[in-house]
């Protein structure tokens, strides 16, 4: 079949994008050697892109050809920059050609401009060498409305090198490269969404619960459309991610998932890895739903350990591997699982982590993540699990992705992030199964929210004030110190005694001194003891002055110890709560402030127990099962964190959020340790607020976020020592900054 195009015109066009003689001599032989009129022709591919414009641009040779001539040396071509470039494999070269077909007369150079004439600085800030000063200046010099003004621009006096030029070929490129990932991963998605729609419409009907799990228990009829959902994805080779709500039995389809693949022959092995919170619990529900399968708990490398590829399922806690144990991490890249299952896995939310990379680095078949917060407007997250999902499609260009694309918020996010986002979310539709509770158990109780703003007390309100003072007269609003500011807020509307007010310095010269009587410190240095002691905060003291006998008259008043706002408002709070009877789970995100609280319940009364970061993993499960077998003890009392996942506390009908969490999924996962499959009272979440502190803001944006479904994790997405940009515009606004 004949072709339309023009060879002569074609080849004016490529000569005039070439950037080298070489270059310009590989395309004439190729010219020369392999033009036909043939639809199979690469020649033809490439130069049929052109055909439209050749008239245009043999007009615009002429005009534009000095200017090319100096320029074309710093830009790269299309066939070159593979050493600077090392992650985009060959594999994806044609999505250079699925864009430029898209595109059509949008070449490098006029990408370049338009580039330069609308990116934000953000964006600008992306290109090598481009500092957010280089990049002011070159959106104080736009417009750019050709080539020829935009080279100009480059060549002033004015501190922007030629380079940036290049540098925006590269980013430009970089994008290309996501751009050809996803419609390669589109195509794929396509063909799965009817296929998911047609299993989910068709209800739990066709499927039947696995014949070796427990006859005795009776999976509910949301379960079993989710273990159809996770067969089909696993008959087509795919990997898959549960994020059903909190509480709806993640676990329980997971298990039921292996126990079907194990009745049609796939005998493993396959890795779970949990939370320490999580472990017993993932043990006796292994146990409890399929006693048949063969488990091994695995805590750490041993030569004496039992290997896991001789077990069907291998259970670990060993999250924290992927930062540590050579061993493990090794031995975890040479066993051949057929599947790896993640449960809670929000580190795989962001591939700029370390650990993110070791556990992909698990050598697994198929992957299965489980999650109980939604999908966020955020595109590094979307990237990250787009990545988990189709780990043969991206593993080339991690770099790219994770260079490319950060946490930022909504408002802060460019137009091409924005687009991104909307297709990733297609894409990943029929891979990602999310239910909600009031979708599906219809049947399970209310749970109330309310939030109680607790006036300060007359001292905490005092100390308060003079602190908000003195860190606006010392901090420059730096992302970093912003940071401590926010922590040092946060610890004084809690209560007074997590900073040091009451020891004075010459409190502790003269406690130091008398620490020398104590046959521990006899030979200690006075002045060394008082050191350690200026950075202890007045509980800290105050424990160690119960301690040591020498210093036990230096122990704060039983006044002191209560005096909080939030102790004022919890006295009647669960006096009221008793006496309906009430049973409580009370979080709070500083274990220090639980050693507090246990002082209130022992003055009042109550009886508790407690959990956090601490407590060995072998007492969890203990201490859990006491309190859901002991009707006697009022209180769990848990740290946000170690406590907020996989664990189970239905017998309690009231979670009190002492202090609430920056991120406000993480205060969600909380709640549901009570509101979840086993309920039978409706659940009130009591939310404490020390009023006029920094927590009405955190409350404020905790409720934005909610609404837009966008989670905050700092602690990974930011970075450590970070805060989210929503909170340092707070902390700024509230330091006048």
């Amino acid at each position: 079949k004949e072709h339309d195009w023009n060879v002569e015109e074609s080849l004016l066009v490529l000569q005039m994008f070439s950037d080298t003689g070489a270059a310009k001599s590989s395309c004439l032989n190729f010219t020369s050697s392999s033009v036909k009129p043939s639809s199979s022709s690469s020649a033809a591919q490439v130069l049929s892109r052109f055909a439209s414009e050749t008239s245009i641009a043999k007009k615009q040779a002429e005009e534009r050809k000095r200017k090319a001539q100096a320029a074309n040396k710093h830009i790269s071509s299309d066939e070159e920059d593979s050493g600077e470039e090392d992650a985009v494999s060959s594999e994806y070269d044609d999505s250079d050609d699925e864009l430029d077909a898209k595109e059509g007369a949008m070449d490098a150079k006029t990408a370049i401009v338009t580039f330069f004439q609308d990116a934000s600085l953000d964006e600008l800030s992306l290109i090598s060498g481009c500092s957010i000063k280089k990049a002011q200046k070159i959106v104080e010099m736009r417009p750019y409305d050709s080539w020829e003004s935009l080279w100009e621009v480059f060549h002033k006096e004015n501190g922007l090198s030629e380079n940036l030029v290049s540098g925006c070929k590269v980013v430009l490129r970089e994008r290309r490269v996501v751009l050809g990932l996803m419609s390669k991963c589109e195509t794929i998605s396509s063909k799965m969404i009817q296929r998911v729609t047609k299993v989910m419409e068709s209800g739990s009907g066709s499927v039947k619960a696995p014949s070796i799990l427990n006859s005795q228990l009776e999976m509910k009829p949301y379960q079993l459309i989710g273990l159809k959902w996770l067969l089909l994805l696993h008959e087509h080779n795919l990997s898959a991610i549960l994020a059903d709500e909190m509480g709806l039995g993640k676990t329980i389809q997971a298990i039921a998932f292996l126990a079907q693949l194990y009745e049609n022959g796939i005998q493993g092995p396959h890795l779970i890895t949990v939370p320490s919170s999580t472990l017993d619990n993932w043990v006796r529900e292994l146990k409890l739903w399929c006693p048949s399968l063969e488990v091994l708990i695995y805590y750490e490398h041993s030569e004496h350990d039992a290997t896991p590829a001789k077990h069907f399922l291998c259970v670990t806690d060993r999250y924290s591997l992927a930062i540590g144990n050579d061993s493990d991490r090794s031995l975890f890249r040479k066993l051949q699982l057929q599947y790896a299952i993640f449960d809670e896995g929000h580190m795989l939310k962001n591939m700029n982590t370390h650990r993110y990379r070791h556990l992909m680095s698990i050598n697994a078949e198929h992957r299965l993540l489980l999650t109980g917060t939604p999908l966020q407007n955020n595109l590094l997250e979307l990237m990250s699990l787009l990545n988990f999902i189709m780990p043969s499609m991206f593993s080339s260009s991690t770099i790219q992705l994770s260079k490319m694309f950060s946490m930022k918020s909504h408002e802060e996010q460019s137009s091409f992030e924005r687009d991104r986002i909307s297709q990733a979310k297609l894409i990943m539709k029929p891979f990602i199964l999310r239910r909600v509770k009031s979708e599906v158990l219809k049947q399970l109780p209310s749970k109330e929210e309310m939030v109680e703003f607790c006036p300060m007390s007359e001292k905490q309100k005092a100390l308060y004030e003079a602190l908000l003072k003195k860190l606006k007269s010392t901090t420059n609003g730096e992302k970093r110190e912003l940071c401590n500011v926010m922590m040092q807020l946060r610890k004084m509307a809690n209560h007074p005694l997590l900073h040091r007010q009451y020891y004075t310095t010459e409190k502790l010269q003269a406690m130091s001194k008398l620490m020398l009587k104590e046959p521990t410190h006899i030979d200690a240095n006075a002045a060394l003891i008082q050191e350690d002691m200026e950075v202890m905060s007045d509980f800290e003291l105050h424990r160690l002055c119960q301690q040591y006998f020498s210093i036990s008259s230096y122990q704060l008043d039983k006044n002191l110890l209560l005096d909080s706002g939030k102790f004022l408002h919890l006295k009647e709070l669960l006096a009221s709560l008793k006496s309906r009877g009430d049973r409580v789970v009370l979080f709070s995100q500083f274990t220090m402030m639980l050693d507090i609280v246990e002082v209130l319940l022992k003055h009042l009364d109550h009886r508790y127990v407690r959990l956090d970061g601490s407590t060995p993993i072998a007492e969890r499960i203990v201490l859990i099962d006491e309190y859901n077998t002991d009707p006697d003890i009022f209180l769990f009392l848990l740290s946000t964190r170690a406590g907020g996942l996989g664990i189970n506390l239905t017998s309690a009908n009231v979670v009190i959020l002492h202090d609430i969490d920056c991120n406000p999924y993480n205060d969600k996962q909380a709640e549901d340790r009570c509101h979840r499959v086993g309920q039978t009272r409706t659940v009130k979440v009591i939310k404490l607020i020390s009023q006029g502190s920094i927590e009405d803001g955190i409350l404020q944006l905790g409720n934005k976020k909610l609404k837009l479904e966008q989670d905050m994790t700092a602690a990974d997405q930011g970075g450590e020592g970070t805060v989210p940009e929503d909170i340092a515009s707070l902390l700024k606004a509230s330091l006048g900054l």
